[in-house]
């Protein structure tokens, strides 16, 4: 497409705006159609939490190792995988982005303006500026690449956890990732560890619990069964042997250190990391 120059007057200046009221104005305010153009982390992994809690689709086109980075954190891939699966949310990828984040739809052009302190939104409703805008990010979208998500959505690990160990174990499962900022295993706990620790707390099977996560694809049973083994290391946890009629005995999990065992579930975590630190 052939650039043309041009003067445009930006008619909105949104000064000194948090990233989730810049998104939340951009959602609402478009007319069904929007398009999130080179996201930094911080801005993909905002627009998951904030298209959660609105009506609206958004299209994103961001660098790979940008989503990659963001969907490491399984709290928002496991939330993006659920608006993905319910048709809100489209991920594609593309090397040839050489732009400030923008948010495009059939009305406006907001270009993401970010410092060290703050972040604002500059908004221009120029007609023939937006056609042009969103001609050419179209076109790339329709080349560009769907991201392959592979966590699985977070309605569905929650509900076949409640199937597989009952409801008290998702609600300490909602409670221990909510407590959380990040799910990506840098200060000890990820996914796995949580869920575990939930097993744990509720005294679950090592084979009912490994096996929601393998069917789920939240992890294989090798990764659960490597994580148990550094947890009981560790001294978290304990495992006692369950007999069954056939074969091996099965491993039942259970809280070993009393900080875990008297900490309700949103502190169990944080009991947890000290432990690992």
């Amino acid at each position: 497409m052939a650039r043309v120059n041009r003067l445009v007057v930006m008619t909105d200046n949104l000064l000194d705006q948090s990233r989730e009221d810049l998104l939340s104005r951009a959602i609402e305010t478009a007319d069904g159609e929007l398009m999130l153009v080179s996201p930094s982390e911080e801005t993909l992994a905002h627009l998951v939490d904030v298209l959660a809690d609105h009506e609206g689709r958004v299209d994103v086109l961001a660098e790979p190792a940008t989503v990659k980075t963001v969907m490491d954190d399984f709290i928002v891939a496991s939330n993006a995988a659920d608006l993905i699966a319910s048709d809100r949310l489209s991920l594609r990828t593309s090397d040839a982005l050489a732009t400030n984040p923008l948010l495009i739809s059939s009305l406006s052009v907001m270009t993401l303006v970010t410092t060290d302190t703050s972040v604002s939104g500059l908004v221009s409703e120029d007609e023939s500026f937006v056609d042009d805008v969103r001609s050419e990010y179209r076109d790339q979208w329709a080349a560009a690449e769907e991201y392959s998500l592979r966590t699985p959505p977070r309605t569905e690990v929650d509900e076949e956890l409640a199937e597989s160990l009952g409801e008290d174990a998702e609600r300490d499962f909602q409670a221990m990732l909510g407590s959380l900022e990040t799910a990506r295993g840098d200060d000890g706990i990820d996914e796995v560890t949580a869920s575990l620790l939930v097993a744990a707390k509720n005294e679950a099977l090592l084979y009912d619990i490994s096996k929601w996560g393998e069917d789920t694809g939240v992890a294989s049973k090798a990764t659960f069964s490597r994580t148990k083994t550094k947890l009981e290391e560790e001294g978290l946890i304990e495992t006692e042997k369950v007999p069954i009629e056939v074969g091996r005995p099965r491993l039942r999990l259970t809280l070993a250190d009393e900080r875990l065992q008297s900490a309700d579930s949103d502190q169990i975590v944080t009991a947890a990391q000290s432990l690992l630190t």
